[in-house]
């Protein structure tokens, strides 16, 4: 049994060993990329467990993502997702600053993700989600609403095991802020709506 989802450590040990008793060997295998990331064959995955229940199940993982990591025994692989979307929810809080300030002083939304994107700084995460702020697009591939869930599991994580995350739980305000917002259901990429208005941008009369 392979299981592909980003739910918690505690409950992937559960599965496990509810697995164990009826004898099947358990992965846990959780997934960098949404359905579009998965179907440009870009998608990353993170895999712990049995050692020779992944050998025997890699052959398929590989034909799924291009990067299929091995990190042991356990639940190790639910930690590697959780912070991978720590990251991803932070990046994008600073993407989305940066737009509205960019903005703010007179340069168009799509003309600075494009600098950015050919940048040192240009990534999948910032041409991804900085075509939605310059459209602003939030047709949902990750809501706001599951990051929110990804922010509580890996702070959890992070009290768990005594490792501060400042920024992070700044990070997890705004998220909370923007779904309190009606934001909860778009794209996490909506946390510029946020940002804008902090700046006092007036999208309304701007597009216009």
């Amino acid at each position: 049994m392979v299981d592909f989802s980003t739910v918690s450590a505690e409950a992937s040990a559960r599965a496990s060993t509810a697995a164990a008793e009826a004898g099947v060997a358990f992965l846990a295998a959780p997934v960098s990329g949404n359905p579009d990331m998965v179907a440009e064959g870009r998608a990353a995955i993170v895999a712990s467990g049995a050692a020779e229940a992944f050998e025997r199940v890699r052959p398929h993982l590989d034909r799924i993502a291009p990067t299929v990591t091995y990190t042991g025994p356990g639940q190790t692989s639910l930690l590697v997702k959780l912070c991978h979307n720590l990251m991803l929810g932070m990046v994008t809080q600073s993407l989305v600053e940066v737009t509205a300030l960019a903005e703010k002083g007179g340069v168009s939304r799509a003309d600075f993700i494009d600098f950015i994107n050919g940048s040192v700084l240009g990534s999948t995460v910032t041409r991804h989600k900085g075509r939605a702020l310059a459209e602003r697009d939030y047709t949902p591939t990750v809501t706001t609403t599951m990051l929110r869930k990804d922010f509580d599991l890996g702070l959890a994580a992070a009290r768990a095991l005594e490792v501060p995350m400042p920024l992070g739980a700044m990070v997890q305000q705004l998220i909370q802020t923007a779904i309190a917002h009606g934001h909860g259901e778009s794209d996490y990429a909506s946390l510029f709506e946020l940002a804008a208005r902090a700046a006092g941008l007036d999208h309304a009369e701007h597009d216009a």
